[in-house]
């Protein structure tokens, strides 16, 4: 059974993000290294998310609009980072961290509710 578009579109940007999170703040551990050797890594991890990621809005495009593949992009991305932060960072989320995750997910919700 082939894969839905919106589940596939899900699971690529989901995958991206991952690649995207460890390109922007996985260096973020390596202080001592040269700052053009942790660009120079962040780009060749960032290849990975572009190949992921323009994938998969070509296929979610049509299935969502622009506007819901952005909200879906954000929300997978802070979902993402707060898992990294805490385990990779060993960064707590505070319940500020929640309120403020939560508002945007409300925020999803009235970009994705159908208000006819």
């Amino acid at each position: 059974m082939p894969i839905s578009a919106p589940i596939l579109t899900i699971l690529l940007l989901v995958a991206s993000n991952i690649f995207m999170t460890f390109a922007w703040y996985g260096h973020l551990k390596f202080k001592t290294a040269p700052l053009i050797t942790v660009i120079l890594v962040s780009w060749g991890i960032a290849f990975f998310e572009y190949m992921l990621q323009v994938p998969a809005n070509r296929i979610g495009h049509g299935h969502f609009s622009a506007v819901q593949l952005k909200t879906i992009q954000e929300v997978i991305t802070l979902s993402v980072f707060a898992v990294f932060s805490w385990a990779y960072l060993k960064e707590p989320i505070t319940w500020q961290h929640g309120v403020g995750f939560a508002l945007i997910a409300a925020g999803a919700w009235f970009i994705f509710h159908d208000w006819g």
